[in-house]
């Protein structure tokens, strides 16, 4: 989907008119007015920026990002930021939009290091139907998995990048957002270093999961990735694929499919049934919801700690 400029001009002029009837200002002139994708980069500016950004997030609570379509509001909240950050490739949408902010769209790619791609973790054979309502030709995220968050070195490096971004947008307060993104960094490596330490001994090293999500958890932690749906969470695997994985199950005697909070568990349940395993929620933390085991990044990622630990038996 393309975004010509004549759509943002008009919803730019239909929203600039109704929040003028309104008599409300739509921003503190002396904050960074940021719009993210998704949650884990509206984290990231919370973290990053403090006091300084106010963050609109363009991914809404309880939605699925890889399915998101902009409305006319979102359109023009784009186009009023002083900055937009996002991943390229994750969201078509936002890539369109993007066009259209020019320099003031911030692509975290190049800092997330996205360099494992999706079928090197995924099961041999594991192929996925793509017929009618198939995601796979909507949502092309290249040849690399971009969950670069639940690697949180990887994660540690795009908020040192923001940083260097929003000190160059805002020099004023650039040493602020140098110290915040240092204080976060320190915040990540505890993490991995809980991480490491508590899933370093585990007798089983199979992660099945509901979508092809956790390339870079898998690789940082000692796991071999085997996904139910590959890339795109709405994508059907065929009935040879779930049979090919279902025999996988069995003879390696892995005990846990792991579903997750934003699309539905079926497929999880379904291939944890046929192949006598339990199913536990392994969160990709692309949104925050009632259902998530915690109220932020860092508690959602102590809890699928605890949940991989069970699962993969760890000592």
């Amino acid at each position: 989907m393309n975004l010509p400029r004549a759509l943002v001009a008009t919803a730019t002029v239909a929203l600039a008119l109704s929040a003028c009837g309104s008599g409300t200002d739509s921003g503190d002139g002396d904050t960074v007015q940021v719009t993210t994708s998704f949650y884990p980069l509206e984290y990231a500016i919370e973290e990053v920026g403090g006091e300084h950004v106010e963050v609109t997030n363009l991914t809404k609570t309880g939605a699925e990002p890889h399915d998101l379509e902009l409305t006319p509001r979102q359109i023009l909240e784009v186009s009023e930021a002083d900055q937009l950050v996002y991943l390229k490739q994750f969201q078509p949408s936002v890539d369109d939009a993007a066009e259209e902010a020019g320099d003031a769209a911030f692509d975290v790619s190049s800092a997330a290091r996205l360099d494992i791609a999706a079928e090197e973790h995924e099961h041999e054979g594991h192929d996925h139907e793509e017929g009618e309502g198939g995601d796979h030709a909507g949502h092309d995220h290249g040849s690399q998995d971009p969950h670069f968050w639940l690697d949180p070195t990887r994660y540690a490096d795009v908020a040192d990048a923001i940083a260097e971004r929003l000190a160059e947008d805002d020099p004023d307060h650039a040493a602020d957002y140098r110290a915040n993104a240092k204080d976060f960094r320190s915040t990540l490596t505890g993490l991995d270093k809980e991480l490491k330490t508590g899933l370093s001994d585990c007798r089983q090293t199979d992660l099945v999961t509901g979508h092809a999500a956790f390339a870079y958890f898998a690789d940082r932690y000692g796991f071999h990735q085997e996904s139910v749906s590959g890339l795109s969470p709405g994508a059907q695997p065929s009935p040879s694929a779930m049979a090919d994985l279902i025999d996988h199950i069995k003879e390696e005697e892995i005990t846990t499919v792991y579903a997750e909070t934003l699309v539905p568990q079926d497929l999880a349940e379904t291939l944890a049934r046929d192949a006598g395993a339990e199913v536990a929620v392994l969160d990709p933390i692309e949104g925050i919801t009632e259902e998530s085991e915690g109220e932020d990044y860092l508690e959602v990622m102590r809890s699928n700690l605890a949940a991989v630990q069970k699962g993969q038996d760890c000592s």
